[in-house]
Order: C-alpha cells, then structure tokens, then sequence
C-alpha cells in the first residue's frame, strides 16, 4: 500500500532530510587518503543522535552500522570498519535518520583525492540521474516516467544501470511501496499523486549492469570489477512539484 503523507508529516520528514544531509555533509569534509570506513561511521553516529534522531540503517534487518561505505566497485551496503581510504579512491556514503517517527535516506559519491576523469564522469552523470528522475517526478505522471528518466541518462553517457537495487518509499518505514526502478521494467506503475515520497537513488556502473553479494552477506560489488558510484537523495511529490527533503 502507497502512504501519502499530510503536509505536517512532510515537514517532520523535512527535518529528518536535514539531519542526514549535515551528516554527509560532515562525512564530506572528513574523506582524505588514510581516513577508515569506521571513522566516518563514527561521525555519522554522533552527529545523527547529537541531533536527538536515530541512524535508520543501525540494526535495519540486522546492519551494523549507521551508513554504508562503498569503495570502488562496491555498489552499496559496504560494511565500515578498519578500512583505509586510498588516493585515486571513489566512496559512497549512504545514510538515514529517523527523527519524530520518520525516516530519511540519502548518498553521496565522493573522491578520495585525485581521481581519474573517468570516475569523475561517473561521479557527475550519477548526480545528473538522480536530477533527471526527480525532474520527472510530477503530479499526474506514472512512475515508469522517474525510471526512464534515470535510465535515458546514465545509457546515454556510456553507462550501465544496477537493475537488482531500486529506490523506494519513505515515511514512517525505511522501505515503503512503491518500488522506484532505476530502469524501464514493464507496465506504467503507479500514478504519482501530491504527498508521495520516494527515496530516489540511481546506482550507476563504469561497465556492465551485473553485481553480487560478497560473503559478508551485505556488500554488492559490480561482476566485472568496474567502478559504480550512487546519488540519492528523499523527495516529497508538493505543490510546488518535487522538494528535496534531504537538504542542509
């Protein structure tokens, strides 16, 4: 079942958008070569319970930490630990805060010094993914529409998009319906209605399409070794059109 939200429950969800955005944007500050997962995971943590919230992912389905850090050719759900950040290095950084009830849920793909132009192009036509997807996010639209968006984007650049991983609904749940679909899969979906919010998070890879599980049971890695970077960002369906409610 689709929950649309009332504008009160928006504006809570507002402030649980801001808390996991000034997480990130700490995590951002604190990335340089030689800094470890765990780290930024610490700084996360304090800094989303210094907030009177609580980090959504710390024990979701039993996770062990406040964010995911994917390094590389790690899709999602890295697990942070004793890990060292490397020069030339991609990360993304994953997080949410549950604050007055409601979840939040953003990522972010940062270079860890000087990177490749390569990476860095993937890094830019991620981002750009994410915006083309929200653009499309409009009263009156099918769902399918934020799909194709993100898609048409990231193929056109050369790229490949992570079918198994999708966005998703967002509210008093981490994972709410509907499914968001980085890619055209078959049917319209659901038509897009004022007071929807959706977690919408393109997943895109330097080469195939095709990931696995390593045996941590968590970490999605891409198959053939290819670098993949993730923007995500939670996004109420107003009046004025699409808002991002994960903002500083």
């Amino acid at each position: 079942m689709i929950i649309l939200k009332s504008d009160r429950e928006i504006a809570i969800m507002r402030d649980a958008g801001r808390i996991a955005a000034e997480a990130q944007e700490l995590i951002g500050q604190a990335i340089r070569p030689g800094v470890t997962t765990g780290e930024l995971d610490s700084i996360a943590k304090r800094y989303i319970e210094k907030c009177g919230a609580e980090p959504s992912f710390l024990g979701y389905c039993g996770y062990p930490a406040t964010i995911n850090a994917s390094i590389n050719d790690e899709v999602v759900h890295g697990i942070p630990g004793d890990r060292e950040l490397r020069e030339g290095d991609i990360v993304s950084i994953d997080l949410g805060a549950k604050y007055k009830g409601f979840h939040s849920d953003c990522a972010r793909t940062y270079a860890v010094g000087k990177i490749t132009e390569e990476a860095a192009r993937l890094i830019s036509v991620t981002e750009q993914a994410f915006f083309a997807g929200m653009n499309a996010f409009q009263e009156g639209a099918h769902l399918v529409s934020i799909s194709a968006a993100v898609q048409r984007t990231a193929e056109s650049a050369g790229f490949s998009v992570v079918r198994e991983l999708v966005g998703h609904g967002i509210g008093r749940d981490l994972h709410e319906e509907p499914n968001v679909p980085n890619v055209v899969s078959g049917g319209r979906g659901p038509k897009l209605r004022k007071g929807l919010v959706l977690a919408i998070e393109p997943m895109v890879n330097y080469g195939r399409k095709e990931t696995y599980t390593k045996a941590d049971g968590w970490t999605v890695v891409t198959r053939d070794g290819s670098l993949s970077a993730h923007y995500e960002n939670t996004v109420a369906l107003t009046d004025k059109g699409p808002v991002i409610l994960t903002a500083v």
